[in-house]
């Protein structure tokens, strides 16, 4: 009984808090400590030359930020973005970056036992995008890798 309450005790140690959101039908999840804050969707000035799911860049508090759709990033179409739209703002690495989604859904706290490894069926564009899949009560929460998912676009504009 001793061991049971100890290994709770330690899953509950080991646990992660994530912000998820919905684009389309689909929901995804990014570690609550890259979020910088999320801001209601605001047009952005386009850029020459970016990948098409580049909105372009906005100014937020003095700081240029791109703007990346992610519905577009993922292979849909453009999203045809109104003001029920929100930017998720997120640190990658020293870059801040927007990240464009339908709507924010909800803060989960998992533990990291329960984060499902990406199927290695899974083509290696998405297994690089994503660190783990949750199990929730709305559904499956695809959890982001901010680093696998723009990798192209920093070693591009290197």
């Amino acid at each position: 009984m001793k061991d049971h309450s100890s290994a709770a005790a330690e899953g509950e140690a080991m646990t992660s808090q994530y912000i998820s959101f919905l684009v389309g039908d689909r929901f995804y999840g990014v570690d609550i400590m890259r979020v910088r804050e999320i801001k209601q969707w605001t047009p952005t000035t386009g850029l020459p030359n970016q990948p098409p799911y580049t909105r372009g860049v906005l100014n937020l508090r003095g700081t240029i930020v791109p703007v990346h759709d992610l519905r577009a990033r993922f292979g849909g179409p453009v999203t045809e973005a109104t003001d029920t739209h929100v930017i998720v703002i997120v640190r990658i690495g020293e870059q801040i970056v927007g990240v464009l989604v339908d709507a924010v859904s909800d803060i989960l706290t998992v533990a990291s036992g329960d984060i499902l490894p990406v199927p290695s069926s899974m083509s290696d564009v998405d297994s690089k995008s994503l660190s783990g899949l949750v199990n929730t009560e709305t559904g499956m929460v695809a959890l982001l890798d901010l680093e696998g998912l723009f990798r192209t676009d920093i070693s591009t504009a290197a």
